[in-house]
């Protein structure tokens, strides 16, 4: 069965007419189509009950049938109307899920379009598809998984002192498409003090001898789908005490993490498991995020694992674990793999080194 006709089935069983999607993630995985999001509208209209149709702009069509996809693609002209056209497709639909990442612009239309229908998020919706990976999904995961494992496997060519995290990370950038990734989606090399800052991406701070590095980096593959891994090393010279002490700590709470999660346990409890060892070593206050998060044809999507998610975990949910400690001013670490349920267990797809490493 065609995802779009399960996505019906699940709209139909949550009373919503009709789902509105717009170029994304959740148009790509339901139909096949990576369409840019232009001021020109391009629209699933996907009715509970019914036959889908894809409405793009006529200078757009060539492109959406040769995507392969399996709906009806219909066009409009640069002066017509296009919520007209979708009007006229979803017909007197009382509820309309549209998507999350939908233009606020295209909601306000929609909502001047169909004055009379509730509209409510149709992410959810989609998402319940999305989670759970089918086995091609969980392959094209692997192939991003090992992937990115090659460009870690060679960060010995560009990391060292002297050189810029811009110089390193621009090397790095090249390396993930050189190794098979059709973009760069980030690139963290976060050395020093920098490392204390999660989300800190690249600077022109020059590495230093002694400086650990985090280095987390991904991409998308032809395939669609992404790679997120993270490691640590060390720019040359000595290990400073107080990193080596948090860093084995860091390795023994991730490792736990790994053991335990799996079918049948709760994302929360994952997350509980390593941020317990790390608070009863006194690093509690310097884990400062969440242990993960779901991964398919979007780096971060459902599920994510953090506390107040009871969510289950069941074959086929695919997410990070990667907790972190950082010391504000002086040094960061964080190891991340991505892994995914399988029926009896854990597959981990990143398999570089977890330890520090010493360039």
């Amino acid at each position: 069965m065609s995802r779009w006709r399960k996505a019906q089935q699940l709209a139909a069983s949550q009373g919503i007419d009709a789902l509105l999607i717009t170029p994304g993630a959740d148009l790509r995985y339901l139909t096949g189509y990576v369409a840019l999001p232009l001021e020109r509208l391009t629209c699933l209209v996907l009715p509970a009950d019914g036959d889908p149709t894809l409405v793009v702009p006529t200078l757009e069509k060539p492109a959406a049938i040769a995507s392969g996809v399996d709906v009806h693609v219909e066009s409009w002209n640069e002066t017509d109307d296009p919520y007209a056209l979708v009007a006229t497709l979803v017909g007197d639909a009382a509820t309309i899920g549209v998507d999350d990442h939908m233009w606020a612009s295209r909601v306000f239309a929609f909502r001047e379009t169909f004055p009379q229908a509730r509209q409510v998020l149709g992410g959810d919706l989609v998402q319940q598809l999305r989670i759970r990976k089918d086995a091609d999904e969980i392959d094209a995961l692997r192939e991003a998984g090992l992937a990115i494992d090659r460009v870690h496997s060679r960060m010995g060519e560009w990391l060292r002192p002297g050189r810029t995290e811009r110089e390193v990370g621009a090397d790095i950038a090249r390396a993930i498409l050189d190794e098979g990734h059709e973009t760069v989606d980030f690139v963290i090399v976060g050395s020093g003090p920098n490392g204390a800052s999660p989300h800190h991406e690249v600077s022109d701070r020059v590495i230093e001898e002694g400086d650990p590095v985090v280095v987390d980096i991904g991409g998308t593959t032809p395939a669609g789908y992404c790679s997120d891994s993270t490691r640590n090393y060390l720019a040359g010279g000595t290990v400073p005490a107080a990193y080596a002490e948090a860093y084995a700590v860091l390795e023994a709470a991730q490792q736990a993490q790994r053991e335990h999660a799996g079918p049948g346990v709760t994302a929360e409890s994952i997350d509980a498991v390593g941020r317990a060892l790390i608070a009863d070593a006194g690093f509690g206050d310097l884990f400062i995020h969440r242990t993960g998060h779901g991964i398919g044809q979007e780096t971060h999507e459902e599920p994510y694992i953090v506390e107040g998610n009871d969510l289950v975990l069941e074959e086929g949910m695919a997410f990070s674990i990667e907790p972190g400690i950082y010391f504000d001013g002086r040094f960061g670490a964080r190891i991340e793999d991505i892994a995914v349920c399988t029926a009896d267990g854990l597959e981990v797809l990143n398999n570089t080194p977890r330890e520090l490493v010493v360039l």
